[in-house]
């Protein structure tokens, strides 16, 4: 539980550090709240509503090559962005490209904790 919780602080810290930095300037998060209730939100969508995007897009996700799942992604943030008051994107680009920095950094945490699960499954 308390690698959830520490995982939606990294994800919002993630997003404020986008917002702050100045590398994606039409990606803007009004405080840490705000950043906070975007990772939850940005969470519960890629559980609840990206399985069935996929398996609706599955085809599309084939002929691209799995490019597809960019866009997908990019639908989950922008989804998220419309619930989270405080959150703002400016246009396809921007969305499109905090997509793939957010995921990738969920990519290094996955791969950090990852080793922690086989250990864990290894003690048993």
């Amino acid at each position: 539980m308390l690698k959830k919780i520490f995982y939606f602080l990294v994800m919002a810290a993630a997003m404020m550090t986008l917002s702050m930095s100045g590398v994606l300037p039409g990606f803007h998060v009004d405080g840490f709240q705000a950043a906070l209730l975007g990772a939850v939100v940005l969470a519960l969508a890629n559980a609840l509503l990206m399985p069935v995007l996929f398996l609706l897009t599955l085809p599309i996700t084939v002929l691209t090559v799995g490019l597809f799942l960019l866009v997908l992604n990019a639908l989950m943030l922008w989804i998220t962005a419309r619930i989270v008051p405080g959150m703002h994107l400016r246009d396809a680009f921007t969305t499109v490209a905090a997509s793939v920095i957010l995921s990738l950094v969920g990519t290094v945490w996955n791969a950090l904790f990852k080793d922690d699960k086989r250990r864990k499954r290894d003690r048993e």
